[in-house]
């Protein structure tokens, strides 16, 4: 099982002082997001600190971006880390692209399925001169002179992987990407009993294999050096459960549970501004349905038993500082944890 972790992204000289610690640890991975800050630039500021870590964007949302912009950033992040880029993309929902970024909305399944579609068909003329030729019904692209084509990598292509919730999203992971990043917001029993199938049915349309296919994440690890820690990371994971699980689109994740009230209820309390009181209404039984909890000296036992056999990789505990949050012998015990995932599946 691999370990990622993420990084300061407020000031990239403390990315590349981050990201240099997070190697040195034993960390596989470490992941910036796209929510105060851009989720490019602090891999920028790793790659020249670091030599074996891989860098991954967790994500960065893609209907804000063109395409082809996406395209340079990665193919060039790729040639310069020596090949260690993974590129996590996320639709994010309608309100946001609308609203914060100002660009049209439309379903989000079938518009991601042609991102994809039109990243590769860019990094194929970048890295292979293949003629620039991808016409689709949201995105089109057929010029690329000499002047603006970058010379080849000689890395292989960027893998790329989406976040994912519903059974569409999932299908279209299974069936077009590299991995699947699944939402803190999810459960064992929802992984088992619907995250796996529809991969699955989305890889037998393009006859994928599970084993190139990495799952990223799908819950929490709430994990500290003593029990006053794990309590107090506790009661922050508490507050996110109840803040995502107010959200319809998450709805389907408390239905497996028939915890369907429970949801409704939060969603009311929501739009009544009651958020210090929502995490009230999650007792410690469904608290653990979402998360592996101990301290470091017992949680990698709680970590196999929550994710082994169906997650690939696991983001490190929640974290206050900027203190990567797992000694070296954590993320070894987990390290050690078998996977499905062998190793992405991505050449010209």
């Amino acid at each position: 099982m691999r370990v990622y972790t993420g990084m300061p992204q407020d000031n990239l000289n403390n990315s590349a002082d981050a990201a240099a610690e997070a190697e040195n640890a034993g960390f596989d991975g470490i992941v910036s997001s796209e929510n105060q800050h851009a989720p490019f630039l602090p891999h920028a500021a790793a790659i020249p600190v670091t030599s074996k870590i891989k860098l991954m964007t967790g994500i960065a949302i893609a209907f804000a971006r063109s395409p082809m912009a996406v395209a340079e950033t990665c193919f060039d992040l790729q040639h310069s880390s020596g090949g260690r880029f993974i590129l996590g993309l996320g639709s994010q929902v309608r309100a946001h692209n609308v609203r914060r970024f100002s660009v049209p909305w439309s379903a989000p399944v079938p518009r991601m399925k042609e991102y994809i579609e039109a990243l590769r068909a860019i990094w194929s003329c970048f890295e292979k001169d293949e003629k620039l030729e991808y016409e689709g019904e949201h995105y089109q692209f057929n010029l690329m002179t000499p002047n603006f084509k970058p010379p080849a990598s000689g890395q292989p292509m960027v893998p790329i992987t989406i976040a994912a919730v519903g059974p569409a999203m999932l299908r279209l992971a299974g069936e077009v990407c590299d991995g699947v990043r699944l939402h803190p917001f999810c459960t064992r029993k929802y992984i088992d009993q619907v995250v796996i199938k529809e991969l699955e049915t989305g890889m037998k349309r393009s006859d994928r294999k599970r084993e190139s296919l990495e799952i990223v994440g799908g819950g929490y690890i709430v994990t500290g050096p003593d029990e006053e820690t794990v309590a107090k990371n506790l009661e922050w994971v508490r507050y996110r459960v109840a803040f995502y699980g107010s959200t319809p689109n998450y709805f389907p994740v408390w239905e497996v549970h028939g915890l369907e009230d429970l949801g409704k209820k939060l969603h009311q309390m929501s739009r009544e501004k009651l958020w210090d009181e929502m995490p009230n209404e999650i007792d410690d039984d469904v608290l653990k349905l979402f998360a592996a909890i101990g301290t470091y000296e017992n949680v990698a036992k709680e970590i196999e038993t929550r994710f082994g056999g169906a997650s690939d990789s696991v983001a490190s505990g929640i974290r206050e500082t900027d203190d990567p949050g797992m000694p070296a012998g954590l993320i070894q015990d987990i390290q050690r944890i078998a996977s499905p995932f062998k190793s992405y599946n991505t050449p010209w």
